[in-house]
């Protein structure tokens, strides 16, 4: 009878070792707690911000970039305060106030922003109120660039006034309106960074800058809101600066708070007089002159004042031939090298209307001795001239008589030690256009007003506003037919509402059985 083997001996069962067990599970969800902690921490401080709308409608254009990051802001020993008072129904909150945010970001830190709605804040819209002694009726945002302990409101012989660096900006003044066929006012356009960039560049210096526009000189058409004259005076507003009309027979000089002179479309030639205060003016340290001239209607003095300085206007009509067709909008590009035109450099674009060349004497020897710098700004293309019979019919080029290329709609002057940085601030600047039909708004292109808002930036002495400027952003009118909106009607109200009800009783069914 043979004996079984006994079954191996078992082992004693290792006790759970819950202490451990329960250490490792905390120190496990405390290392994911720190993980999640470093990680939110990271993101909330470096992160990339991507505009995924069509047009790039929240990224802040290049001017207003390099704006935020200039010595005007960065420099601050305070932030400037801005104070978004919009109630949340108003239609533009929304993209006002991720507009405002891309600003504060930019800034970095040089903007502090507090968004108030009157309606869920009544206690802080108060306290707003009182400091500054508005009335919050409308949309506004408050921007407050004091830097000192002066008041923000003023009161001088019963009025009420606020500070230089106190700015508001309503949002009326963001909105373009339009009126339609039956004289109703409506929203066409939003240009908040417009607004936004010229509120606070004005906060920031306290008062626009001045340029005088010499009215008996310059005969511009200035009726209407679509004149060019309103044209002018808008892109010049955004950029902080105020045109303002002013007689030059009788003057004896150039009033020393002026920023710049305007010359623009002048029709009647200057005096002896009235050419000996406007080379006096052209002698001071950072003079600025902006002179936009009709083609081929140069006057002898202004002619002569401009050709000592290195421009010359041509009396003749830049064109080109295509077949059979005669081109007179002068195409072109905007020339390198010129500091406050980098943004555009290479650009091409088309003055239309009537256009003269100009002779540029870059890197004139004579000029060089009396330290004047003429340089071209606007290349027009090849395949056009300058034609100095035009009008009489069968326009050709003519080697012996036209004027071929190179030929510039465009040129600037700088008049001293311009490559001194030291003295570079104490430079007189001119700028020259052979066109003045680009300000007409049907003939308006964005890359010419940016190149004109550049210019006077430049003029001015404000580089860091030079650059491509914001766009207006239009409102688009769908056009449905009735019977499509009684469609659509249907659908949001009985057939989607059915669907929904249907699609309820189905899962309800299936669970019940």
């Amino acid at each position: 009878m043979s004996e079984s083997t006994p079954p191996p001996a078992e082992k004693p069962a290792r006790p759970v070792n819950r202490w451990g067990i329960g250490a490792l599970s905390l120190l496990q969800v405390v290392l994911l707690a720190l993980t999640l902690i470093a990680f939110n921490y990271l993101t909330a401080r470096h992160y990339t911000r991507i505009d995924l709308s069509r047009e790039s409608n929240y990224t802040l254009s290049s001017a207003t970039g390099r704006y935020l990051a200039s010595e005007a802001l960065a420099e601050r020993a305070k932030p400037v305060q801005w104070v978004m008072a919009f109630p949340r129904s108003n239609p533009f909150y929304e993209r006002v106030r991720v507009l405002a945010e891309e600003y504060v970001r930019m800034s970095h830190g040089k903007i502090h922003l507090e968004v108030v709605d009157p309606l869920r804040s009544p206690d802080r819209t108060q306290q707003v109120m009182a400091a500054y002694e508005l009335s919050l009726t409308r949309p506004i945002i408050i921007m407050d660039a004091r830097t000192d302990e002066s008041a923000a409101v003023s009161n001088q012989a019963g009025m009420h006034e606020l500070n230089p660096n106190v700015k508001l900006v309503l949002a009326d003044d963001m909105v373009q309106h339009t009126t339609d066929q039956q004289g109703q006012r409506r929203a066409s356009g939003f240009q908040g960074e417009d607004a936004l960039t010229a509120g606070l560049v004005q906060a920031i210096e306290g008062r626009a800058r001045k340029i005088l526009l010499l009215a008996d000189k310059s005969k511009m058409d200035g009726e209407g809101e679509n004149s060019p004259w309103k044209s002018l005076e808008t892109t010049l507003r955004f950029q902080n600066t105020e045109l303002q009309a002013i007689n030059l027979a009788g003057l004896e000089e150039i009033p020393a708070d002026a920023a710049g002179v305007a010359l623009v479309a002048p029709k009647y030639d200057l005096t002896d007089e009235e050419l000996g205060v406007l080379e006096t003016y052209w002698a001071r340290p950072r003079a600025a002159l902006l002179v936009l001239l009709e083609p081929g209607h140069t006057l002898p003095k202004l002619r002569a004042f401009l050709r000592a300085n290195g421009v010359t206007p041509q009396r003749d009509r830049v064109i080109a031939r295509e077949k059979d067709r005669l081109i007179t909008a002068a195409r072109g590009a905007f020339t390198y090298n010129i500091d406050f035109l980098k943004d555009l450099a290479g650009q091409t674009s088309v003055f239309e209307g009537a256009s003269s060349s100009l002779e540029v004497r870059e890197n004139a020897d004579d000029l060089g001795t009396r330290k004047i710098y003429p340089w071209g700004l606007f290349q027009v293309a090849d395949g056009f001239w300058g034609e100095t019979k035009f009008g009489a019919g069968n326009e050709a080029f003519d080697k012996f008589e036209d004027h071929a290329a190179p030929l510039f709609l465009a040129a600037s002057v700088t008049r001293g030690a311009a490559s001194s940085d030291k003295l570079s601030g104490q430079t007189s600047r001119m700028i020259v256009v052979s066109n003045t039909d680009f300000l007409k708004p049907e003939n308006q292109r964005a890359e010419n007003i940016d190149f004109l808002a550049s210019s006077v930036n430049w003029l001015v002495g404000r580089e860091a506003l030079a650059g491509i400027g914001p766009r207006s952003l239009g409102t688009y009118k769908l056009p449905i037919l009735e019977a499509q909106v009684t469609f659509i009607n249907r659908v949001n109200l009985l057939f989607l509402p059915a669907f929904f009800v249907l699609a309820g009783a189905l899962i309800w069914s299936s669970r019940r059985a």
